[in-house]
C-alpha cells in the first residue's frame, strides 16, 4: 500500500490525539454555548442534548491527554459518532441560526478526517457530513437552502483543500521507489520520536539494514532486479512491523526503522525476525537504544558503527550497540582489567643486521587471544580501542609488559638490545603520555636511551602540536623516536628536517619488491643517503627471503626485521631459543658495523 493511501506523514499518534481532542473540546464548548445562548435552550431542549455538550468537552480533554494510547480505529469511530451528533444537536436546535451554527462544526470534522485518515476513510466521513447535513435540513424545514448549499460547499472545500495540503507534505517524504518515508521522513520521525522519549521515559531504538551484495544485483541482473529487490523487501517488511514503528528507505540499499516503545533487546529481536523474514536475501542490520543525553543523530551514528561492524566481521547477522560500546569493545575493556588472564599479551620480534643476522633490537606487538573467537588480528581490536577510549589503557598494559620483556631478553643475551614500541596518535595527543611513559621506565628499570617511540607517517603529515611537543619531550630524556610504514605517504618527507626523528622504519611493501625492480633498489639507495643525510638510521621491514636479505646487505642497510629471521614470539620462546642456540637461532654478537650504526642513532 502506497503512502498516498495511506494516513498523511503528520499523522503520529499523539498529534492525532491532540488534534482530535482539541476539535472534540471545541465541538463540546460550542455545543455548551448553544444552550447556554439560547433563550430558553435548558428548558426546550432534551436533557440528553443539553448533557452532549459538557460530555464532549470532557472526552476532549481526555482524547488530549491519554489518546496517544488507543489504537487509530478509536479515532475513526470518534469522528462518525461527532459527525452524527452533531446532527442530533442541529436538529434539536430551538433556532434556524443555531442549526446552521452547529452544523458548520462539520468542517472541523472534515478537516479532522483528511489530516488523519486514509484517503477512502476520509472520502466516506465527508459523505457521512453530507448526508447528515441534508438529513438535517429536510427534517427541520426551516432553514433555507442557500445557507446550507454555502455551508456545505465550505465543508467540501475545506476538506479538499487541507486534503491536498496534508497528501502534499507525505509525499515530500515518500521514497517514489518503495512508497515507504524516505530518509526525510524518517529524521522528522525520529526528532518527534526523541522529544517524546525525552518527556515520557519510554524506551526507543533506531535499526539500520543493509542488503548484503545489493551491488552485485545490480551489476549482474540490472537495475531494474535491483529495484525490484527494493520493493520486495519494502512489501515483507512493512506488512511485519509492530504498531507504532516507522520503516524508511534511507538511501540506495539501506533501509531505517524506528522503534517507539522498544528497548534494545526488544528492537534487536525484532530486526532478527525481519532478517528471517526474507531468508533468500541476505541482511546486515545494526541497533542503537536511545539513551539520556543522545540527539537523534547520535542514535543513527550508533546504529551506523554496530552495521559497520556487522559488515566487517562477516555480515549476514544483527547486533547491538548497547551503550555505546560493541560487545568486542566489552571484552577488551575486560581482558584490560584482567590483564595477562584476559588473553592479552605482548611478543617481541627481533631487529637484526642484515650482514649477519645478529639481533641488534626488539619491536613490541600487542596480541590478544579472545576466550571464544581464539586470537584476534591487532588490525581489528587496535581501531575499537580507538574508537572506544580504550587506547589509553591497551597502550600502558603493551608499554609495561614491552620493557619488562625486553629487559628479560637483554638480560639473557647478554647485549644492550634496544625496544621499539607503537604509539596511537591518540595517546600520542594525550597531554600525559610522556609522563606515564617515562614513570613506567623508571618502575620497569628499562632505560629511555634505548626505547624508541614508532609512530606512523600518516600520524607525522597531521603534526599536531600536542603530538609534536609530546616528541620533543620524550626524546629530551634520552628516547628516540621511529616513523614506521615510511613510504606509503606523501608529504613527510618534507618535514623530516624538522621533525624530532632518529630512525625510519621502510614499509614492508617498499622491502617486498627491492628483488625484482631495478628501480625500487636504486630507490632504497637514494633513501639510504637520504637517511644518512639526515643522520637517520633506517629499518627495512618485511624481510621474507634470502634475496631480500642479500640485497639490503649489499646496499649497506643497517637494520632490518622480518620472518626471515624470526616471526613475534613471547619472549619465554626467544629466551629459549636463544639459550638452545638450536636451528634458526637468531645470533647475539654484534658486528661492527652494526654495532656503530646503532651508535650512531
Amino acid at each position: 500500500m502506497q503512502i498516498s493511501r495511506m494516513a498523511p506523514e503528520v499523522a503520529t499518534p499523539r498529534v492525532v490525539a491532540r488534534t482530535a481532542g482539541l476539535l472534540t473540546t471545541t465541538g463540546g464548548l460550542a455545543a455548551v454555548a448553544l444552550v447556554l445562548g439560547t433563550p430558553g435552550g435548558l428548558r426546550e431542549m432534551h436533557p440528553a442534548v443539553v448533557g452532549m455538550g459538557p460530555v464532549t468537552t470532557l472526552l476532549g480533554l481526555a482524547v488530549i491527554r491519554w489518546g496517544h494510547l488507543v489504537p487509530r480505529i478509536f479515532f475513526q469511530v470518534l469522528v462518525a459518532v461527532g459527525a452524527v451528533g452533531i446532527g442530533v444537536v442541529a436538529v434539536a436546535s430551538p433556532t434556524a441560526h443555531g442549526a446552521v451554527a452547529v452544523l458548520a462544526l462539520m468542517t472541523f470534522a472534515s478537516m479532522d478526517a483528511f489530516l488523519f485518515f486514509p484517503l477512502l476513510w476520509a472520502l466516506g466521513f465527508l459523505a457521512e457530513l453530507l448526508v447528515i447535513g441534508a438529513v438535517v435540513v429536510v427534517l427541520r424545514g426551516d432553514v433555507a437552502t442557500g445557507p446550507a448549499l454555502v455551508l456545505g460547499l465550505l465543508v467540501v472545500g475545506s476538506a479538499g483543500a487541507v486534503g491536498v495540503l496534508a497528501r502534499r507534505a507525505a509525499s515530500a517524504a515518500e521514497d517514489a521507489l518503495t512508497g515507504l518515508m524516505n530518509r526525510r521522513g524518517f529524521d522528522e520521525a525520529l526528532d518527534s520520536a526523541v522529544r517524546t522519549a525525552l518527556r515520557t521515559g519510554e524506551p526507543l531504538a533506531a535499526a539500520l539494514f543493509d542488503l548484503d551484495h545489493f551491488k552485485t544485483v545490480n551489476d549482474t541482473h540490472g537495475h531494474a532486479a535491483g529495484d525490484e529487490m527494493l520493493r520486495t523487501v519494502a512489501g515483507a517488511w512493512r506488512s511485519s512491523l509492530p504498531r507504532g514503528a516507522v520503516l524508511a528507505r534511507h538511501g540506495g540499499d539501506e533501509f531505517s526503522l524506528l522503534l517507539p516503545g522498544h528497548d534494545g533487546d526488544r528492537a534487536l529481536a525484532c530486526a532478527e525476525r525481519l532478517r528471517a523474514a526474507l531468508p533468500e536475501i541476505g541482511t546486515s542490520v545494526g541497533v542503537a537504544e536511545f539513551e539520556l543525553g543522545d540527539s537523534p543523530a547520535d542514535v543513527m551514528r550508533r546504529a551506523d558503527a554496530a552495521l559497520y561492524r556487522v559488515k566487517t566481521f562477516g555480515r549476514g547477522r544483527s547486533e547491538l550497540d548497547a551503550g555505546g560500546r560493541s560487545p568486542m569493545a566489552r571484552d577488551l575493556a575486560a581482558a584490560l582489567a584482567d590483564g595477562p588472564a584476559g588473553g592479552l599479551s605482548v611478543h617481541l620480534q627481533p631487529i637484526v643486521t642484515p650482514v649477519d643476522g645478529a639481533i641488534a633490537g626488539v619491536e613490541a606487538l600487542v596480541r590478544w587471544t579472545h576466550p571464544e573467537r581464539g586470537p584476534v588480528p591487532p588490525v581489528e581490536f587496535v581501531p575499537v580501542a580507538e574508537q572506544e577510549g580504550l587506547v589509553g589503557a591497551l597502550g600502558a598494559f603493551v608499554w609495561t609488559a614491552a620493557c619488562r620483556d625486553a629487559r628479560t631478553l637483554s638480560d639473557a643475551t647478554g647485549r644492550a638490545l634496544f625496544l621499539t614500541v607503537n604509539v596511537s596518535g591518540l595517546e600520542l595527543d594525550d597531554p600525559g603520555f610522556p609522563d606515564r611513559v617515562l614513570a613506567t621506565l623508571a618502575a620497569t628499570g628499562w632505560p629511555a636511551s634505548r626505547t624508541v617511540v614508532e609512530v606512523t607517517e600518516s600520524l607525522v603529515e597531521a603534526e599536531t602540536t600536542r603530538s609534536v611537543a609530546a616528541l620533543h619531550v620524550l626524546r629530551e630524556h634520552g628516547l628516540r623516536v621511529a616513523i614506521d610504514d615510511f613510504g606509503t605517504g606523501y608529504s613527510a618527507l618534507a618535514r623530516l628536517d624538522t621533525l624530532p626523528t632518529d630512525y625510519l622504519k621502510l614499509d614492508n611493501s617498499f622491502v617486498s619488491s627491492i628483488t625484482t625492480s631495478n628501480r625500487r633498489a636504486r630507490l632504497l639507495r637514494s633513501v639510504m643517503a637520504l637517511a644518512d643525510a639526515l643522520d637517520l638510521v633506517l629499518i627495512a621491514e618485511g624481510v621474507e627471503t634470502a634475496e631480500q636479505a642479500q640485497t639490503l646487505t649489499a646496499l649497506g642497510c643497517p637494520f632490518a626485521q622480518g620472518y626471515l629471521y624470526s616471526r613475534p614470539r613471547p619472549v619465554a620462546e626467544l629466551v629459549a631459543e636463544f639459550a638452545q642456540g638450536g636451528p634458526g637461532h637468531v645470533p647475539v654478537a654484534l658486528s661492527a658495523p652494526a654495532a656503530s650504526a646503532r651508535q650512531s642513532s
